[in-house]
């Protein structure tokens, strides 16, 4: 600093009114100037001390380094004062601006630090530019910390400048910093110091002075455009590390997507933090807390350090009191806010600024100033309620979602205009500004699962709900899965994902979707169109519990009904029609699940219950009836189940009308159950006048209209007609697939039946391969364990043993079963029937008296599953008499069948499909003990039932005709059977055709006839 006065005039003498005494004393080199004392004219007005007088004493030292000036005393007179700094001097290299951050305690060493190490020059080319990119708090800052450490440590670089750059003017001040340090530049002017520093990163040419070799780190970008013309240029002695939430294109260099710990990652750090404080958790609760925390480093630290300065377990497994301190206990509690899981603000380990839930809120301001403009924030509300894992996109930008964000359109941005409906492209664009911020992934090319988020960042955002917030959310959410979920499930991937979405919300949102929500505050300009719900309990619970069994898992579907009974009955009341549907429901899928007989139990249960509450004549009382009926038919009374259907539509048609659709379902149901006792040239009729009565209601191209005619087909098949059902089943498929489409169950279905009516027919081999094509097309579209595809293998299976291959056949149901235990249980009615069939084959194959053994294994648990008398129960006993006769006890067969045959005629009636059957075998084994001409005998009397029952061209009624031939020739009457097999095979090539198994065999009986009666001769 240096000093100008002007001189005052000369003056003679001593200046007046001055004293000076015991000053200190004054040294000044290279020009400074040094006063200690006084120096120049008193003041004489104005001042003080008093005008004339100026006393100075005991002043201190001066010392004036050069081009500087020092005082110690009083200097009077006309003083300017320049100031100028001394000479500066660049700092010397190795230089580090700025502060690195600390090492967090218990770092992890993760697999991105070696992408960063990875693009240091070593021979090829150097990645001059590395963005770490990551949602807040999956320790990006850290891991560029310890890059930055590491290379300085290891003698690496020249200069490291670490920045803060959460806004334009840190950057700008980093810089500057650098700037002041590196270049000796003058402050002051911090944007020209901050070109300054950008300059001298450039590039030198070559020789002109040493290379540098630098990074900067610039840490938290939170906006690309606080970065505009203040990226350092790109220098091969050069490097920048950059960590941002952002995922915007204007962020330049090498991309690295930093996501959260490995589980094994996550423990390690939660174990080793806690042993440094002296506690040793278990590993399996360890792991358990980072999976509650999703493996997000913040978070885990945060909760570490709060379970140590609150003394408390990380977990209690055995505890049962209420209020359980252990912290994973506390979290999962619905009331629980995620902050009051974490430290105090200032008690946060690590120089951790915020807590890990308030550490996206400055992310969803910014997102919600983006176009479009205050969407962001009720677009995340949403997905806040939805599964982490995937959300479809279709569910964000539906309907129902457009609607709510109309309505909670944040409003509090100025020179904005929030007027009009939400579009979908709007929707879509709020999606994208929440993935640029990284508060979301979004990936329009998965549209199973979209849309993903943390679920941290989930519970963060819900704790910011009001409870009518979370209410309305958590409907809309509800309604938009509602408007997505498809009738029928051709996808089965968007399926599982809409289950999923379903729980995750249940589990958010238990008693909003037990409510209607409360009217909103605002309504959008034009109303919506929505759909009145006629219930309390959102229809989502009962869809996604539909989805879960018709996908085949039907003990989950159970569950799933179970638990909103429970719910359903907590919230509304046991009455509550609500509570009776979830009840119809579990009634329906325990049936499906195995159990027809408890099925048909809970109808009955719930009948009365409707019948009390909404009395006899109600739709749902008539529903609760249908199904009743169905069940007791599944529980093997057929009969019972055709006259409690003929009473039902009786009711239906006064009820109702005799138009009605539940009327024509019934007609439906009843000509089924009839067939099922019995009588299926009845079904067949009735099949063909509710048809005719379908088409002029509903026209060629319902569905129902479809049905009926699948099942016309199938009674006609029963009723012996197999040609004509193949055909008809032929002509359904085409109207099918054009109506319905190639994929959809129906159309699936009736490709079963067609396969089986050609193997019916005699083409066994041409059966086998259509079901395996169609079990390629149930795998793509059904997955391997759905009942469908399960039983297309069983009829695969069956059809290869018919073509000839028995130990294919047997090792085929031998894979299936072990899988149908695995899906459906070891007592499902489908893994019974399995048993069965593998029983046979294993019978067909050569061991009969295994397939004998295995019968009898499986009758014990028929009987205890299914009851003595069920059908399927009398059918196996039917099997296991079968297969003692071909082990070798003809005699033991008869007297077995004679037992069933008992049985059968008191359950099911005598003119029941299998009675016959039993019957047929009855005689057979008769006549296999030795009594020809009693086999003879009772086939001449069961022939005149097959004929009156099932009529002269069913293939058991040519079957009864074949055994009467065989055994009259056994009997004696050879010339008599060759006649009786010469006219039986005139009707098999009517009736079957030249080739058909049956009729090749009738052909070579009556050779073997013809010629035993020319020997008689």
């Amino acid at each position: 600093m240096k000093w100008r006065k002007r001189k005052p005039a000369p003056q003679d003498g001593q200046e007046p009114g001055i004293q000076v005494a015991d000053t200190g004393p004054a040294q000044a080199t290279g020009g400074a100037t040094a006063v200690t004392g006084y120096r120049g004219a008193p003041r004489t007005t104005g001042s003080s001390p008093a005008a004339g007088h100026t006393s100075v004493s005991r002043t201190g030292t001066a010392n004036a380094a050069p081009g500087s000036a020092a005082v110690s005393g009083y200097v009077a007179g006309n003083v300017t004062v320049e100031y100028r700094a001394a000479p500066r001097t660049p700092a010397s290299w190795p230089h580090q601006v700025g502060v690195i951050p600390r090492e967090t305690a218990a770092f992890q060493e993760r697999d991105e630090a070696e992408g960063l190490r990875a693009a240091l020059p070593d021979g090829g080319t150097a990645v001059l530019c590395q963005v770490l990119r990551g949602i807040g708090g999956v320790g990006k800052t850290q891991l560029a910390a310890h890059y930055a450490r590491q290379a300085w440590n290891a003698g690496e670089l020249d200069v490291l400048v670490w920045v803060g750059a959460s806004s334009r003017s840190a950057i700008i001040a980093a810089y500057a910093q650098a700037a002041e340090e590196l270049l000796a530049v003058e402050p002051g002017h911090p944007e020209r110091c901050a070109q300054a520093f950008l300059k001298w990163l450039e590039p030198r040419p070559p020789g002109s002075e040493p290379a540098c070799r630098w990074l900067v780190v610039l840490d938290d970008v939170a906006d690309p455009a606080d970065v505009t013309a203040l990226w350092p240029v790109e220098n091969p002695h050069g490097r920048t590390v950059v960590t941002t939430r952002r995922r915007d294109v204007a962020v330049p260099g090498q991309r690295i997507d930093l996501g959260v710990f490995t589980p094994d990652e996550a423990a390690a750090y939660v174990s080793t933090f806690l042993a440094e404080h002296g506690r040793h958790d278990d590993p399996g609760e360890i792991h358990a807390l980072a999976q509650d925390l999703g493996y997000l480093p913040l978070a885990l630290s945060q909760a570490a350090a709060y379970i140590v300065d609150a003394g408390i377990p990380i977990d209690c497994p055995a505890c049962t009191h209420r209020q359980c301190p252990s912290y994973r206990r506390r979290l999962a509690g619905r009331t629980t806010t995620l902050a009051s899981m974490l430290p105090e603000p200032g008690t946060l380990p690590d120089d951790q600024a915020t807590t890990v839930a308030a550490t996206w809120s400055l992310s969803v301001e910014r997102a919600d100033a983006l176009r479009p403009v205050g969407l962001a924030r009720p677009a995340l509300h949403l997905a806040a309620m939805l599964d982490p894992d995937g959300i479809p996109q279709d569910v964000l930008t539906s309907r129902p979602a457009r609607d709510h964000l109309t309505l909670h359109r944040t409003r509090d941005i100025p020179a904005h205009d929030h007027s009009g409906d939400v579009t979908e492209q709007d929707a879509r664009d709020a999606l994208r500004v929440l993935h640029r911020l990284n508060l979301i992934t979004h990936d329009p090319d998965a549209p199973c699962q979209a849309v993903r988020t943390h679920q941290l960042i989930q519970r963060a955002t819900r704790d910011t709900l009001t409870p009518d917030q979370r209410h309305q959310t958590a409907r809309a959410a509800a309604d938009a899965l509602m408007t997505v979920w498809p009738d029928i499930e051709r996808d089965t991937a968007l399926a599982q994902t809409l289950r999923a979405n379903t729980a995750t919300l249940a589990a958010h949102a238990e008693e909003a979707l037990h409510q209607p929500a409360p009217p909103p505050r605002r309504w959008p300009r034009r109303p919506r169109r929505s759909r009145r719900l006629r219930s309390d309990v959102h229809v989502v619970l009962y869809r996604t519990g539909r989805s879960i069994g018709e996908a085949g898992q039907v003990t989950a579907a159970i569950a799933h009904f179970h638990r909103l009974t429970e719910t359903t009955t907590r919230h509304l009341g046991p009455h509550h029609p609500d509570t009776l549907a979830a009840r119809h429901n579990l009634a329906r899928w325990r049936g499906e699940a195995g159990d027809p007989t408890g099925a048909a139990a809970a109808f009955e249960e719930l009948l009365a219950d409707r019948i009390r509450v909404w009395g006899a004549d109600h739709p749902e009382t008539l529903t609760t009836r249908h199904n009743l009926a169905h069940w007791r038919g599944e529980a093997g009374d057929a009969t019972g189940a055709a006259t409690a259907y003929e009473e039902l539509l009786a009711d239906q048609v006064r009820v109702l009308g005799p138009d009605h659709s539940e009327t024509l379902t019934t007609r439906h149901n009843l000509a089924q159950w009839r067939g099922e006792a019995g009588d299926a040239a009845a079904a067949a009729t009735a099949c063909e006048v509710l048809l005719a009565e379908e088409m002029h209601l509903r026209g060629a191209a319902h569905p129902q209209t479809l049905t009926t005619r699948h099942n016309l087909a199938h009674w006609r098949g029963e009723a012996g007609d197999v040609d004509d059902a193949a055909a008809a089943f032929e002509e359904l498929l085409t109207d099918q697939v054009r109506v319905l489409g190639p994929d959809h169950p129906q159309t699936l279905t009736t490709r079963h039946n067609l396969a089986r009516w050609r193997g019916k027919a005699g083409d066994a081999a041409g059966a086998a391969a259509a079901y395996k094509e169609l079990l390629a097309d149930r795998l793509r579209v059904l997955g391997p364990d759905h009942p469908d595809t399960l039983n297309t293998r069983n009829s695969l299976a069956h059809w290869r043993g018919e073509e000839g291959d028995a130990a294919g056949a047997a090792a085929a149901f031998d894979t299936l079963l072990a899988d149908q235990v695995r899906v459906l249980g070891p007592d499902h009615p489908d893994t019974l029937t399995t048993r069965n069939n593998l029983a046979c084959w294993r019978g067909e194959a050569g061991d009969a008296a295994a397939a004998a053994t295995a019968y009898e294994e499986l009758l014990a648990d028929q009987v205890r599953v299914l009851g003595p008398d069920h059908p399927d129960t009398l059918t196996t006993r039917s099997y296991l008499a079968y297969w003692r006769g071909k082990a070798g006890d003809a005699a033991g067969a008869a007297a077995a069948y004679e037992e069933v045959l008992a049985n059968q005629t008191q359950a099911q009636g005598v003119d029941q499909p299998e009675t016959l059957a039993t019957r047929h075998n009855l005689a057979h084994w008769r006549g296999k003990a030795g009594d020809a001409t009693g086999a003879a005998a009772a086939f001449d009397t069961l022939l005149a039932d097959r004929i009156r029952v099932q009529g002269v061209d069913h293939p058991d009624t040519l079957a009864a005709r074949h055994n009467l031939a065989h055994f009259r020739g056994e009997a004696g009457d050879a010339a008599g059977a060759a006649a009786a097999f010469k006219e039986l095979l005139a009707d098999q090539i009517r009736v079957q055709g030249h080739d058909h198994p049956h009729t090749l065999a009738a052909r070579n009986s009556l050779a073997r006839w013809q010629g035993k009666a020319g020997d008689g001769r």
